[in-house]
């Protein structure tokens, strides 16, 4: 069952890292490394899975990555959590994270984009 820590992570992720991109004039690696690297250390002295969620934050951070260009704020929230749920499914076919981390972010945004040239309704891009 999807825990609600790792959709709420994945939010988080992809939520500042488009927010520090498009606003701070940082570019989205930037706000990304520096949004993970923070990430991990809050979660390091909890009782949290320190790798675990804060690979979750980074694989939404990804999705942030892609978003100012591609993404409104609904396509976003659709895709960190079909991020989420996909990344919780697919943790057991990889030797670690990482492989799960990057086919779930890329296929994430990749749904979400496919719906979009389909003809999903999406949210409107502030620049």
């Amino acid at each position: 069952m999807m825990n609600l820590a790792a959709i709420l992570l994945a939010l988080l992720g992809a939520f500042s890292t488009f927010y520090l991109a498009k606003h701070h004039r940082l570019d989205a690696i930037r706000a990304s490394a520096i949004l993970s690297i923070v990430a991990y250390l809050i979660l390091l002295p909890t009782e949290f899975n320190a790798e675990l969620y804060s690979s979750i934050f980074f694989g939404g951070s990804f999705i942030g990555m892609s978003a100012p260009k591609r993404f409104g704020i609904y396509t976003l929230f659709s895709s960190s959590i079909i991020f989420a749920v996909m990344f919780e499914n697919l943790i057991p076919y990889f030797n670690n994270f990482g492989g799960a981390l990057g086919v779930s972010a890329f296929l994430s945004v990749c749904i979400c984009q496919v719906a979009i040239i389909l003809g999903a309704p999406r949210s409107t891009k502030h620049h």
